[in-house]
């Protein structure tokens, strides 16, 4: 099986350098919102938007002209009034809770119950909050994160979701170092790829830089009669 040292390294050079989500709490939370659906690159782009306003923090949020504010979250794509509504209890909350960055960089008890409070997320939101945000070595519960495993063959299939993200979180963590930079930087980079490549239908084996060891790229090309 591929180590996950050269599979990262191979990502990495198909790739180039990603940037990882924000640290900033807020910051955060809009990126996790305007992720939800949407290619990297337009989520990117909407992000650039709500920059330009400014719109990237809760009091901002809470004062942008309405106009302006819909015309950047419709960059990410279709969702644009649930986003909407999403940032918009995103920023009541933090402007509500002004201390929530300390909790969630606090102890990992207390930074897991903060980050749960947080609208909207789920818990892969709300595990990528802890990692991204907060400095906590947490594999989220990732459907790119789970697909990518399962095809690579560090995990086995099973139609139970929650054993499914148990088994791909035991097989992430057994094979990074238990840092949250180490794991920041696996998550990105496996991510992205099930985001731009290694897509849930009609992945793109042909041009994966992982296909050599892929049983599951190896074998959709054994069917198409592929060398």
């Amino acid at each position: 099986m591929l180590s996950i040292d050269v599979a990262l390294e191979r990502l990495h050079t198909f790739y180039g350098p990603l940037v990882p989500p924000p640290r900033d709490p807020f910051a955060m939370y809009v990126w996790e919102v305007l992720n939800f659906q949407a290619p990297p690159v337009r989520r990117d782009a909407a992000i650039t938007a709500l920059r330009r306003i400014p719109a990237l923090t809760p009091d901002s949020v809470w004062k942008a002209v309405p106009q302006k504010l819909e015309a950047a979250v419709m960059m990410a794509g279709p969702h644009h009034d649930e986003r909407i509504r999403a940032l918009r209890a995103g920023a009541d909350f933090f402007r509500r809770h002004p201390g929530i960055a300390e909790r969630l960089a606090g102890p990992f008890v207390t930074a897991r119950r903060a980050a749960r409070a947080f609208p909207q997320l789920g818990l892969a939101g709300a595990q990528r909050m802890l990692l991204f945000a907060a400095g906590h070595p947490v594999i989220p519960a990732d459907a790119h994160l789970i697909r990518v495993a399962v095809r690579l063959g560090c995990c086995d299939v099973t139609p139970n979701v929650r054993l499914q993200i148990r088994r791909m979180r035991r097989a992430l963590a057994s094979c990074t170092e238990p840092t949250a930079e180490a794991r920041s930087r696996a998550v990105v980079y496996l991510s992205h790829h099930g985001q731009a490549t290694c897509l849930e239908h009609d992945p793109h084996c042909q041009i994966c830089p992982l296909l050599p060891e892929c049983p599951f790229g190896r074998g959709r090309r054994d069917e198409s009669g592929g060398t």
